[in-house]
């Protein structure tokens, strides 16, 4: 018997590699081999067969001499290789845009577009520079745990970035591989623009074959990488999508009988030419980072203007080539980290639309209703500023704008630099009751006894609706209950459950170049680029405007929905954005942020220009900053809001690697 065994040891090793099996990889190294029969015999004898479901190659719940013999036959026999790696990647999208917008949405809270009501948890606490802990862990774990495949103490789904590299590498198909490759890229760099110095060399350690551990009972032997500083990771990403563009374009010409990308894939549908536009983007996004480094090669960590420019002529070149994940409201599938979040809503709607009390702030509404001082109102303005049903008076303020048939009026925005935190506010508006009599009202009032207080009506909250997950018949809000549109508000563009994720878009194509150009002195093709990604942003707009439309012509009696005509675009393009004499570098940054509302890009734009104010129209910190002494021992005068504090998790069970890297 020892004599067979060994003969048939001979012959598994003859065999050549091959890819991850649904069982058999019992080393978890995406082939199946004489190194797995090896492991499995190790795992037997050292008694701990429990947890490694890929050993169970009979299938009978338990790992036993059985499954030697069954996975030496299976490779003798040759049967077939069931990949995984196509179905994976959908949920991997998910996990990353998701962990992307989370974060997102937090930094753009932080930059001065919008707050919440006075005591409205962490996200009112970060819009006046109070960076409070519980604001930094959920983008951290949905990258990490959920998208790549790594984890210190959580569940590691079995749909993640490693593996599905892995499957995709070993088995030569160059169209996953490519797209692995920009996703890693996009989301490390991400990480890295919030938290700065991060677990990057090492952080695959024992990682990305699934698992459950529950902190915090974690295993001594759990994973506990180093953390890499700024500079290793961003030139890390950058080698990523070098080496993802050199993938995708291997993949045009790869064996046509491989797995496609088709509709496994949410964010480009297959289209190949799409990814490798979007990867172009992604790189002339963060060579532009380094406007700081002084001119040079980029290879060197230097300012590269022409590498930025030659990169943007191989991105996207009209909306057409706009890399979208286009929201819905009608699965079943949810995710798999215990949030019970749909993986077809936006995840803009899950931290704001479906939450109350988010409000639009002075500097976002000046500068959509007044861009630098022309007085021409922007055409996106009145469906990125909320909208609620009411009843116009005689007494109602003369600077709110209304519908024209008297229905609807849209919000005016928080003043961030009065004193109005200090003084309690801004309170959410209540719906037809008071303190004293529920049926008294029909109307929004502030349920305050407050008098200073009874003017924040204004403020429109930004929550919206959703027909399917919530069973409701439109995706407007209705504060007095369902269907009760006498109570309605609009929500934002940005934040319904079916608003889409732009995750690189022409429009940030022209700003880049715009800067670029402009930098260089170059202020007509400067000019230009600005205009068209004005135009660009304006028109993607419609598109989505169009569909809700369609979808629910009643949309159309309020005015977030109407779609924006080509004379308003004409008109804010002619007269509302300034002349190419009068163009400055806070002309295009500020219609940048408009056209990327809810993009890291943002956070980093400001942190790149050190939060100028004379290019940030409007912009300043916070007046209620220097009244919280918290704020300000997290934030001290003459600081700036410029890193996140590292996740919990790194606290809990990485501290002495993360102590080593703030020691450097």
């Amino acid at each position: 018997m020892k004599f067979l065994y060994s003969l048939l040891l001979i012959a598994v090793c003859a065999l050549p590699l091959q890819a991850k099996t649904i069982h058999g990889d019992v080393d978890g190294d995406y082939a199946v081999n004489i190194a797995d029969v090896t492991e499995l015999i190790d795992i037997l004898l050292s008694g701990n067969t429990t947890g490694n479901t890929a050993a169970d190659i009979d299938g009978d719940g338990s790992i036993n001499i059985t499954d030697v013999v069954e996975l030496i036959d299976m490779i003798l026999r040759g049967d077939p290789i069931s990949y995984t790696y196509p179905e994976e990647l959908k949920m991997v999208q998910f996990y990353t845009n998701s962990a992307l917008q989370f974060g997102a949405w937090r930094a753009s809270m932080a930059m001065g577009d919008w707050t919440r009501y006075n005591g409205g948890g962490n996200y009112w606490h970060v819009s006046y520079w109070y960076p409070v802990m519980n604001q930094v862990t959920t983008p951290y774990q949905w990258w990490f745990v959920g998208a790549y495949g790594a984890s210190y103490g959580l569940y590691i789904p079995e749909d993640n970035l490693i593996d599905i590299y892995g499957q995709a590498t070993r088995a030569g198909n160059y169209a996953f591989a490519g797209v692995a490759k920009v996703i890693r890229a996009y989301g490390f760099m991400a990480m890295t623009d919030l938290y700065g110095e991060m677990p990057y060399s090492e952080v695959t350690k024992g990682c990305g074959t699934g698992g459950f551990y529950r902190y915090p009972f974690l295993p001594e032997d759990a994973p506990r990488p180093k953390f890499d500083n700024g500079k290793t990771i961003f030139l890390g990403c950058i080698n990523d999508i070098e080496e993802a563009i050199n993938l995708l374009e291997q993949a045009k010409t790869q064996n046509p009988s491989l797995p496609v990308l088709g509709n496994n894939d949410i964010w480009n549908h297959g289209d190949i030419d799409k990814w490798i536009k979007l990867a172009y983007l992604l790189k002339a996004r963060w060579l532009n980072k380094l406007i700081k480094k002084g001119a040079g090669n980029y290879k060197d960590g230097k300012y590269d203007a022409d590498e930025i420019l030659a990169c943007l002529d191989k991105a996207m070149q009209s909306n057409a080539d706009n890399t979208i994940m286009n929201h819905t409201d009608d699965t079943t599938v949810h995710d798999e980290l215990g949030w019970d979040e749909p993986i077809d809503y936006s995840p803009l709607f899950s931290v704001c639309g479906m939450n109350a009390g988010y409000m639009v702030t002075k500097m976002l509404y000046d500068n959509l209703t007044n861009f630098a001082g022309k007085g021409v109102e922007d055409p996106r303005a009145d469906h990125i500023i909320p909208w609620a049903r009411s009843v116009k008076s005689d007494n109602s303020p003369a600077e709110i704008k209304w519908s024209a048939d008297g229905k609807w009026r849209r919000s005016l925005g928080v003043d961030m630099a009065s004193d109005i935190n200090s003084q309690g506010g801004p309170l959410r508006a209540a719906w037809g009751y008071n303190v004293t009599n529920s049926n008294s009202r029909n109307g929004f009032w502030i349920n305050s006894y407050n008098e200073a207080r009874f003017g924040d009506t204004v403020y429109v909250e930004g929550t919206s609706d959703c027909t399917v997950y919530f069973a409701n018949p439109s995706i407007l809000y209705c504060r007095a209950g369902s269907g009760k549109f006498e109570s309605a508000e609009s929500g934002s563009f940005y934040t319904r459950v079916s608003s889409p994720t732009y995750i690189g878009t022409y429009a940030e194509c022209c700003f880049i170049k715009a800067e670029v150009l402009f930098k260089k002195g170059d202020k007509a093709g400067a000019y230009a680029a600005y205009k068209a990604g004005i135009q660009a942003s304006c028109e993607l707009m419609n598109e989505k405007l169009n569909v809700w439309i369609a979808e629910d012509p009643t949309l159309a009696d309020c005015p977030s929905f109407t779609p924006i005509t080509t004379e308003a675009i004409d008109n804010f393009l002619n007269n509302g954005i300034g002349t190419q004499g009068e163009l400055t570098m806070g002309h295009i940054l500020m219609q940048k942020r408009l056209a990327l509302m809810f993009s890291y890009e943002i956070w980093n734009d400001m942190r790149r220009y050190d939060f100028d104010p004379n290019i940030f129209f409007g912009w300043s910190i916070p007046a209620y900053h220097y009244q919280v002494a918290a704020a300000m021992q997290a934030i001290p005068e003459g600081k700036q809001f410029r890193r996140w504090r590292q996740s919990h998790l790194e606290y809990m069970y990485n501290s002495e690697n993360l102590q080593a890297i703030g020691y450097q």
